[in-house]
């Protein structure tokens, strides 16, 4: 499926979380949601690569040939990403600005601190260079949080707006691209069998969302991992065997997949104040949009 049909369905899935909330009818003029937080690697990264010492940084041409401005951003894509176009839809004026440039009221409308490289393990990509794993992103969104309490002046008119806000988190890619499957750099893939290294990964996964949750997190998407598989460096670096794509990576996201639709059905019966909802990449990018659905 092309990259653009990829992203609509993505797009549609997650604003479909909006309708699913008392609050998220829009206002004519309005944004459907007064902020969007993002978390993730680097499908969601859109500029905080620009200032790390890494060899994942995609500041120059051709990335960015197609975004509005025709100018590398830090995005790895030759035009906007999917939150991009999420922002659009949602009815935001500008798209939502990375971490490491935001500054002043901006943050009320949101911040993205998705990284590329990044992973749900501290580790994740060391043999790029600097990331900002899952962790630190936390840590960023909770500096944040400070400066939006500082502008509206109470905790409690800040906890009210964060828990109207939208947060996309996608995480996970790297932990296998950049780890598990990377064995002269790391020694995941001798610790674990890829099922219990599923679970380590979930493990430590439903931490940083149940801190997120205590950060004011209300409406939040899941997004799976997608045919990790599929990619042309893994098809590069792994070889096929006859397959279209590398089946064993493609067999490993599918676990760690499992167990997030597990926790995600866990999160809406444990904490019934929120609602969170997986984003099913892996269809999404089996060429059938029709079997691209969402499950709570």
């Amino acid at each position: 499926m092309a990259c653009g049909m990829k992203q609509l369905v993505v797009v549609i899935a997650l604003a479909w979380v909006l309708s699913l909330q008392e609050h998220s009818s829009s206002v004519h003029g309005k944004p459907q949601v007064p902020c969007f937080f993002i978390f993730g690697d680097s499908l969601a990264d859109n500029g905080n690569n620009n200032v790390l010492d890494t060899l994942a940084k995609v500041n120059y041409q051709p990335y960015g040939i197609d975004f509005p401005s025709g100018i590398a951003t830090g995005r790895f894509s030759n035009g906007r990403t999917t939150v991009d176009v999420l922002s659009e839809l949602l009815g935001f004026d500008n798209y939502i600005p990375p971490f490491a440039f935001v500054n002043g009221s901006d943050i009320l409308k949101g911040v993205n601190y998705a990284c590329g490289a990044a992973g749900i393990r501290k580790e994740t990509g060391k043999q790029l260079g600097a990331r900002i794993s899952m962790g630190r992103q936390l840590k960023n969104h909770k500096i944040i949080i400070s400066r939006i309490v500082d502008i509206l002046g109470k905790k409690r008119l800040a906890q009210n707006h964060l828990n109207k806000c939208l947060y996309s988190v996608g995480m996970g890619s790297n932990d296998y691209i950049n780890n598990y499957f990377v064995p002269q750099h790391y020694h995941t893939s001798k610790k674990f069998t890829t099922e219990q290294y599923a679970e380590v990964l979930i493990n430590q996964y439903s931490w940083e969302i149940l801190k997120l949750y205590k950060y004011g997190a209300r409406k939040v998407a899941l997004v799976g991992l997608g045919l990790i598989g599929c990619t042309p460096s893994a098809i590069s670096s792994f070889g096929t065997n006859g397959s279209a794509c590398v089946d064993t990576l493609n067999i490993a996201a599918q676990l760690f997949n499992q167990r997030l639709v597990s926790l995600v059905e866990k999160l809406n019966s444990n904490l019934t104040d929120a609602k969170f909802i997986y984003i099913n990449s892996f269809e999404m990018g089996s060429g059938d949009p029709a079997a691209a659905g969402t499950s709570i």
